[in-house]
């Protein structure tokens, strides 16, 4: 109830009156007080909303601090590489699962693409009658027919382009005329051609115009650490694991060092970022257990929202990945190999997927296999009549083969794995500690050591695996639930539950306010209407004696005679 407004309405026959505003704003004053409560409280939601979009944007730069080492596309995906001369050999590429060492790579001689050429038009107009048959690499033969009346060279080049027989045509012109040019699409021996022709000129039947052979297709050459290595391309991807190069010229007295180092100063930064963005969403939320410069709580104190999100960011920081980080199986576990008319055994680890340890049946190799999704897949388009299927889950994989008499699977049991021992299963080992209030610290030279000795278990330690849950993986899920992610991230479904009462708070002083102005309208009214009839009182009064002293004679006001 509000406070009681007493109305002074000083000596009635003074004529006086009283303030009519003032007694009004006494009056609503009183009936604001019920607002006050709900104020107090939108003051309160609105600070708390504060501090929850502050959270909000802690976890969203620690999202973003965290996707630079789960990205399969961001720094731990590439290494460092150099080449002692770019003249001869230009790297292109370091995956991350090539070693960091030197190699050293002699080119003796760089793959040529087979070409032809024909014999000069002075008139490249010239009609051509005949056919042209191209057979690439000894496959089937391809004959080129021009249409009846002949067809100029520009159309042959066209009719040959529209072929898909291997070979790409086209009209080279110098001083002496036109030439058709006839190129392989594919470089190496691979890519060799022979021409047949019975192109005669429309004016000069007699005449078959020739083709010579520009250049043959031949393998690049080269020597990797003391192995002889041949390429169809001088684009070489499977020389040195994990390496891309591209042969640039020959130089066999010019050995070139391929370095390959492992980018430790990037993934050094983005660890010591990420370290930081967990270390100022933690103060931020370690800060709301104590009070404010003028003494009050902070707004979040002992707010449940806070505590989960301590509690469940710790909880992931402290997560240990299951040992090994492998996908293993055996023949019980639901991995079926089977192989036509043999015993093999299979074994993803040691590098080749399909290689037969013993008898002698067919065998599909697959290389560096890292997932049981990539291994079916790269199994499916083998072309070796094996066949691959994964259960639901992609945690079992049944290989079959199209011989209606398979073998049994050898006695021991296939081992599927990632690259990497398996080592790290903890943050502690990539040189991270915890405080006493929870904030972490990076040991950068730590770091540095577990990167130059175990490089890829830290990759498969922060990268989302299908197989088992990694530490990025699971600090992803995690954060996933907490920010302000619609529809259960922590922090929205905190904000969302404010807004609402804000709403419902902003109603009914909305609703408050409008009552008290109507009845702020009805009061000025009625107290006016009464004041007016408080200032007449003196004259009614005086009118009163009037009428007493004509009836009586008698004069009570002293100022009449």
């Amino acid at each position: 109830m509000g406070t009681p407004v007493g109305i002074s309405f000083g000596s009635p026959t003074s004529g006086q009156g009283f303030n009519v505003a003032s007694t009004v704003s006494q009056i609503t004053a009183s009936m604001q007080a019920v607002e006050t409560p709900w104020n107090n409280q939108l003051t309160q939601l609105k600070s708390e909303d504060t501090v929850y979009t502050q959270l909000g944007t802690d976890l969203s730069n620690l999202t973003t601090s965290l996707q630079t080492l789960t990205n399969f596309q961001g720094i731990l995906e590439s290494k460092q590489g150099s080449s002692s001369n770019t003249n001869v050999l230009q790297l292109l590429s370091a995956s991350n699962t090539a070693l960091a060492g030197s190699h050293t790579v002699t080119v003796n001689s760089l793959a040529q693409t087979a070409s032809y050429y024909s014999e000069n038009f002075s008139n490249p107009n010239d009609l051509v009658n005949g056919s042209l048959t191209l057979t690439v690499n000894g496959g089937s033969p391809v004959t080129i027919n021009t249409a009846s009346g002949g067809e100029t060279i520009a159309q042959i080049a066209s009719d040959v382009n529209n072929a898909n027989a291997g070979v790409t045509a086209n009209i080279i012109t110098d001083s002496g005329g036109s030439r058709l040019s006839l190129v392989s699409n594919a470089s190496g021996t691979t890519g060799n051609f022979t021409v047949g022709t019975t192109l005669t000129d429309a004016t000069n039947t007699s005449n078959i115009i020739s083709f010579t052979q520009a250049q043959a297709g031949s393998n690049a050459s080269f020597v990797v650490d003391g192995i002889s290595e041949t390429s169809a391309s001088n684009t070489v991807t499977n020389a040195i694991p994990g390496v891309s190069f591209q042969l640039l010229s020959a130089a066999s007295s010019s050995p070139v060092q391929v370095e390959i180092a492992n980018n430790n100063t990037a993934v050094e930064a983005a660890v010591q970022s990420f370290v930081s963005a967990y270390n100022t969403a933690l103060t931020d939320l370690n800060a709301q257990e104590g009070n404010t410069s003028t003494g009050a709580p902070e707004p979040l104190f002992g707010n449940p929202t806070v505590a989960l999100l301590q509690s469940q960011l710790q909880s992931a920081m402290t997560y240990i990945v299951p040992s090994g980080l492998t996908a293993t199986g055996s023949q019980s576990t639901g991995y079926t190999f089977t192989a036509p008319s043999a015993t093999d055994t299979y074994t993803a680890a040691a590098g080749t997927f399909g290689t037969g340890a013993s008898g002698t049946g067919s065998s599909a190799a697959i290389t560096t296999p890292s997932t049981l999704t990539q291994i079916a897949a790269d199994l499916n388009a083998s072309g070796t009549g094996y066949s691959a299927t994964l259960n639901s889950t992609n945690t079992a994989m049944t290989v079959t083969a199209s011989s209606s008499t398979p073998a049994t699977l050898a006695s021991t049991a296939p081992t599927l794995s990632a690259g990497g021992s398996g080592s790290i299963s903890s943050m502690t080992q990539l040189g991270i500690t915890v405080n006493n209030d929870g904030t972490l610290t990076l040991n950068v030279s730590a770091l540095d050591a577990t990167l130059n000795s175990n490089y890829q278990d830290v990759v498969n330690f922060l990268q989302p695996s299908p197989t088992y849950t990694s530490f990025g993986g699971n600090f992803t899920a995690v954060l996933n639930n907490l920010g302000t992610q619609a529809p259960n991230g922590s922090i929205y479904l905190a904000l969302q539950s404010n807004q609402s009462t804000e709403s419902t708070l902003n109603t009914d002083i909305t609703n408050e306010n409008a009552l008290i102005a109507q009845q702020t309208q009805t009061l000025t009214t009625e107290l006016n209407q009464a004041n007016f009839t408080l200032t007449e009182i003196p004259q009614q009064l005086s009118y009163v004696n009037e009428l007493y002293s004509s009836y009586s004679g008698y004069n009570i006001n002293p100022n009449f005679g």
